[in-house]
């Protein structure tokens, strides 16, 4: 039998998923570098949606509070991608 995903679960775990993501990375880049602009840009866009989408959650707006969650994510994991963040957990990460 085949299992459906909850949204609600779905969700809840990309928004801990995002949350401790935010908390386990830092920007490598020297100051006064384009690519410490680079990092310091992605890492707004990933707060920007982390705030949205629990902006999303209180208006019961799940569908985009879900959508929000995963954008901050692929945020920080392209940075990791490319470089300009250093990590304390791969574990949260596209590596």
């Amino acid at each position: 039998m085949k299992h459906h995903a909850v949204l609600s679960e779905k969700v809840e775990r990309y928004e801990s998923l995002l949350h401790r993501a935010l908390l386990a990375f830092e920007i490598a880049p020297q100051e006064n570098s384009h690519l410490r602009k680079v990092a310091e840009d992605f890492s707004n866009m990933a707060g920007s949606y982390y705030k949205d989408g629990k902006y999303f959650i209180e208006q019961g707006d799940t569908v985009n509070a879900l959508a929000c969650f995963s954008y901050g994510h692929a945020w920080l994991d392209a940075g990791v991608k490319l470089g300009v963040f250093k990590v304390s957990d791969e574990n949260l990460f596209t590596i």
